[in-house]
């Protein structure tokens, strides 16, 4: 047992060591950037994503959700000082969702339109193209998109590439040209599946799909780099459509912007900034 001695000398030093080693404190204190009558949670920002399209948005082994834009909706939420939230859904019901009020944004790699931009606030990031790709063991060649004519194409349902391809369908149509098959399905994953099955001989898939499928040897390029347009993130509010560009034009400054997209092998924006572009809900 100690003595009272022994236990003062104690105390003694636990109180000098707890004056040697502070507790440490942030550098910075952290205010939201983002009202919180602009949330749908206050200090909570919730996105949608559909966690079928590797290596931008999947599920891992163990569940969890990973990817390019997974590690951009998590260094947001940092920057504007709030916490992220991340709902997973099938892409058709996204918008309609996002209109509803159920979550404040999507982050899932979806192409920017025109149309797209006039219903919510739009924030493109990177670029991208859709690629065509055949079933490992197809000899069928594409020498360009007129090549596409004739053939069976499967693709995700509401997507920039199911419109890219009722486009070049109308195109056909219209010169007297073979018809161009299209079948939908919901996610990227349905397609490829399909695709295995033998029920298309075609597939059109965002170039960042493409590429981690193809890779994985599931899959050949028929016909790449088609329908360049702008990947895009986007809000129910424009104050977070705002904070939200600054924050990206904040990570091309310090160059955490780059690594993330070469990271992954996407194409940065050439533009001097990163802003919300078209007009919004009108």
């Amino acid at each position: 047992m100690f003595s009272r001695r022994l236990w003062s000398t104690f105390a003694t030093v636990l109180t000098s060591c707890t004056v040697l080693l502070p507790v440490a404190s942030p550098a910075y204190a952290c205010t939201s950037a983002i009202p919180a009558d602009q949330l749908v949670s206050p200090g909570r920002l919730a996105l949608s994503t559909n966690p079928t399209l590797p290596p931008l948005q999947y599920v891992d082994g163990d569940g969890q959700l990973k990817g390019m834009n997974i590690e951009l909706g998590h260094e947001l939420a940092k920057r504007l000082c709030v916490e992220v939230d991340f709902m997973r859904m099938d892409f058709p019901a996204m918008i309609p969702a996002l209109k509803a009020g159920r979550f404040d944004g999507i982050d899932t790699g979806m192409f920017w339109t025109e149309e797209r931009s006039r219903m919510m606030y739009t924030v493109p990031y990177a670029v991208s193209t859709i690629d065509v790709v055949v079933g490992p063991d197809s000899k069928l060649q594409l020498a360009d998109v007129h090549a596409l004519r004739g053939h069976s194409i499967g693709v995700e349902a509401d997507s920039y590439q199911e419109r890219w391809l009722r486009e070049r369908a109308k195109e056909s149509a219209s010169e007297g040209g073979k018809p161009i098959e299209i079948h939908a399905f919901t996610t990227a994953s349905d397609v490829m599946a399909a695709l295995r099955a033998g029920q298309f001989e075609l597939a059109a898939l965002p170039s960042y799909a493409a590429a981690a499928i193809i890779k994985r040897n599931q899959a050949r390029m028929a016909l790449a780099g088609q329908g360049n347009t702008q990947t895009t993130l986007a809000f129910r509010q424009r104050a977070v459509a705002e904070a939200v560009a600054r924050v990206l034009d904040g990570m091309r400054a310090d160059g955490s912007y780059a690594k993330l997209l070469d990271g992954y092998g996407m194409t940065k924006l050439p533009d001097a900034h990163i802003s919300v572009r078209g007009t919004g809900p009108v």
